[in-house]
């Protein structure tokens, strides 16, 4: 596999970030958004796509976390 090109990042970047929006516009509803991953799929290579698809599970993950606070997993000892 070849380095995609400057314009091809941008491609897959664009892509990535309209199917972000729209999950973020539809509470992670991936139903309303299947052409936007079509797009996304078809602009972008695999590799980068299993890791775009991590990193945004992490970047809610954190965002949580830090709204949130952390609350660790109670065990049976704990009870």
């Amino acid at each position: 596999m070849t380095a995609p090109s400057a314009q091809e990042r941008k491609a897959c970047w664009d892509a990535r970030d309209e199917y972000w929006r729209c999950l973020d516009d539809n509470s992670s509803d991936v139903s309303k958004c299947e052409q936007f991953r079509k797009g996304f799929e078809s602009h972008c290579p695999r590799t980068w796509i299993k890791y775009f698809d991590k990193r945004r599970d992490y970047l809610k993950y954190k965002a949580d976390v830090e709204s949130k606070g952390f609350e660790p997993l109670k065990t049976e000892k704990d009870s």
